[in-house]
């Protein structure tokens, strides 16, 4: 079986993501495709909209075959390491072959050429590099003028937007290893990742979940399937509950706690510690902590780890251990042969309550945190949690 994999948040899925889905079936010629899709918390830092089983059933209603859960541990990661943990699980899966992404800049070979030179980062580049974040220069614009600076120009122009970023860091994850999986980039269409203007048809995430915050119903509605629609208008969490729980981890720990977080460095967890006393509003203390270095992203994920005791040792160590592959769902006429493909694979697939008799040492303390994950996450938005069961679409 020919598979083409799909990382992804689907945070709410909308017209843009079907139309990569379609695109990525078609241009791929697969058998399958199967998204790898982040759970209950997303790389915002923040709690998905909806949780992962009402994702995951869109995401088949949608035209994927499956859908196995992106474990928090690398949900809650900077790119880098997002992308690495979901490419080691897609590669556990036989016959994976494709991994399809929606971008900007659709030419494959500036992404290889973009991930060699990245890969290989060269001395001069390592140097440049590090002056500008010594000087309090955000990691993206640092790496933008030391690429620029060192020579590789092209390679800075293509890094300037989330998703030809994540696109890099997806085919350095294959290299890493040493997959021998094609990425398939796909122009986007709409817009941009981050655009907060409502349109037509192809609106960003990002406007679509403010708009749903604001009741827009009709202009979300054009926006996004009839079946992500109706739930976003009767079960949209808005995370204010764990807005607090954050505030109140990042009170309760000590640094030292904090300090053990990935990212949580260089004297941040003193600075969130100092600000989170004197700012219990979870969106002042955000804004506050962040600088042109330390960006709003960053310091969501330090308090979403943080409250899920999610540590950097913890990540690390699931980056090398053998895993497992949680589907979440799977498209009812598809289910023997997706299942019998994830039976077949490097890690084991789990998808009903027995699998776990599997899971031992790291993945099972990986697959601990993605169940802590869910009771939070039913916590927060007041409605209880789905912990194992997947889901069988027609």
């Amino acid at each position: 079986m020919k598979i083409c994999g799909i990382i992804c948040e689907y945070n709410p899925l909308h017209n843009g993501h079907v139309y990569l889905i379609g695109k990525a079936r078609e241009l791929s010629g697969c058998d399958a495709v199967i998204c790898m899709m982040s759970g209950n918390f997303t790389q915002r830092g923040e709690p998905a909209v909806l949780d992962k089983y009402a994702r995951a059933g869109h995401a088949i209603l949608a035209g994927a075959d499956a859908v196995i859960e992106l474990p928090t541990v690398f949900a809650l990661s900077p790119a880098e390491l997002f992308a690495h943990g979901a490419v080691r699980l897609l590669n556990a899966i036989p016959g994976f072959d494709t991994l399809a992404f929606g971008c900007e800049e659709p030419d494959r070979e500036r992404f290889l050429a973009a991930a060699k030179t990245t890969s290989e980062e060269s001395r001069g580049f390592r140097r440049a590099l590090r002056l500008r974040l010594k000087a309090g220069i955000s990691l993206t614009r640092a790496r933008t003028e030391a690429l620029v600076e060192t020579g590789a120009g092209d390679t800075a122009a293509l890094l300037q937007s989330p998703n030809n970023i994540l696109g890099v860091e997806y085919q350095k994850a294959l290299f890493s290893c040493g997959s021998l999986a094609q990425i398939l980039p796909v122009k986007r269409t709409g817009a941009n990742y981050s655009d907060e203007e409502l349109y037509k048809n192809f609106s960003s995430a990002t406007a679509i979940r403010a708009a749903v915050a604001e009741g827009k119903e009709r202009a979300v509605r054009k926006n996004v399937p009839d079946f992500v629609a109706d739930d976003l208008f009767s079960s949209a969490t808005d995370g204010a509950v764990f807005k607090k729980l954050s505030v109140y981890a990042a009170l309760t720990q000590s640094a030292e706690q904090l300090r053990r977080v990935l990212d949580c460095s260089e004297g941040l967890e003193n600075r969130i510690k100092a600000l989170a006393k004197d700012n219990p509003d979870y969106d002042i203390l955000i804004n506050k902590a962040t600088t042109k270095r330390y960006i709003s992203s960053r310091i969501r994920r330090i308090l979403a780890a943080a409250t899920l005791g999610i540590s950097a040792e913890l990540v690390r160590k699931a980056l090398r251990a053998p895993l497992y592959l949680k589907v979440l769902a799977v498209k009812n006429d598809r289910a023997d042969d997706v299942l019998g493909a994830l039976g077949r694979a490097a890690f084991p697939a789990i998808a009903r309550k027995g699998d776990l008799s599997a899971l031992s040492g790291t993945a099972k303390e990986v697959y601990e945190n993605d169940l802590l994950a869910a009771d939070i996450y039913g916590l927060v938005s007041g409605k209880p949690a789905n912990r194992t069961q997947t889901l069988f679409i027609r």
